[in-house]
């Protein structure tokens, strides 16, 4: 992959599993915080599959869409767009009606300093947006910040690890799944907890972080020493499947790759394939933010792209000098600060 384009059109792919699971879903889709970083590739999956299924979902993007052209380029691929601010109670309310939500509005960067409007947005919002969808499907992206650090050779967090987030972006985000968690009770609302660790497309992501660092010859600090990530077409491939597997009350749901990636070890393939020697700082911890997640593989088989595929592609679209988003993941950081 060596545009921009060519890039989109991968995660656009809809495998035969995502075609066969799309005739099941019965209604339109209506994805709430289309406008982020994976909401867009989503939506465009999201109606390919549909597509090459024969079906005809409507799918309905809602956003502020602050990105210059993005309603557009949405648009063009047959996605209905609607701009709302979710926080304006009457833009809320006039969102139409649909039997499925993919909610994948919050906020995480910028927290220090804004704690309010992530609270807002993380804990206030969900009891809004439930009260008004209480008789839809619901898919909640979360994430893994919700967590505890754990032993690497742990396997990581599963879904019955008890909750223990460290700093208020993780905070924020147990209470968008506890308010979730409630109405889904109250209401019998069908919900799938969606929590994510680390996708990845080649415009950023840890991978292009370490990339990054490697061939500018940066210091890598080692103190979080592993992650877990999935390439984001896999991502976006799951959280549409999970619509299919909702219940109530809601279901919990790690979502990444396989593997507990070593830090050093990813910087060192990155360094055999740009011919850069790493440079490294710091220490592994014993421990970091790790999420285990067969329960995921067990419901929808393995991610399709590996691990080794993902650190290829990247190192050919850093080597290339191919576009970047400029939105680090802070994936090094052990105190919660966002």
């Amino acid at each position: 992959m060596k545009s921009i384009e060519e890039l989109e059109a991968k995660l656009a792919e809809p495998s035969e599993a995502l075609i066969r699971d799309i005739a099941a879903i019965e209604g339109d889709i209506l994805l709430l915080g289309v406008g982020g970083k994976m909401g867009p590739s989503l939506a465009k999956l999201l109606m390919n599959a549909i597509k090459q299924a024969g079906a005809s979902n409507r799918v309905i993007g809602a956003s502020r869409f602050s990105e210059k052209g993005l309603r557009e380029q949405l648009e063009a691929e047959g996605i209905e767009t609607i701009a709302c601010d979710l926080l304006n109670e009457e833009q809320l309310q006039s969102l139409p009606d649909a039997s499925n939500v993919i909610y994948m509005a919050g906020n995480k960067f910028g927290t220090t300093g804004n704690e309010s409007f992530t609270w807002a947005m993380n804990a206030y919002l969900p009891g809004r947006v439930t009260e008004k969808y209480r008789n839809s499907r619901i898919v909640v992206f979360s994430s893994g910040n919700v967590y505890p650090f754990t032993p690497v050779g742990s396997g990581g967090a599963d879904e019955t690890t008890p909750p223990s987030p460290v700093g208020e972006y993780g905070q924020s985000c147990l209470g968008r799944e506890r308010v979730f968690e409630h109405f889904s009770k109250v209401h019998s609302t069908k919900m799938l907890v969606y929590r994510l660790n680390y996708a990845i497309d080649l415009r950023y992501g840890v991978l292009l972080e370490i990339a990054k660092s490697v061939q500018g010859g940066k210091p890598i600090d080692l103190t979080m020493g592993h992650a877990n990530i999935i390439w984001q077409g896999d991502a976006n491939e799951i959280a549409i499947r999970s619509l299919l597997v909702c219940e109530a009350p809601a279901r919990f749901l790690n979502v990444t790759g396989p593997e507990t990636m070593s830090i050093r070890w990813a910087a060192e393939k990155f360094g055999e394939r740009l011919g850069i020697e790493p440079v490294f700082t710091g220490t592994e911890s014993d421990n970091a933010l790790l999420n285990n997640s067969t329960k995921c593989h067990q419901l929808f088989g393995y991610p399709r792209v590996s691990l080794l595929q993902m650190i290829d592609w990247v190192a050919e679209w850093v080597e290339a000098g191919g576009a970047t988003l400029n939105k680090p993941t802070h994936f090094q950081e052990r105190k919660g600060k966002f």
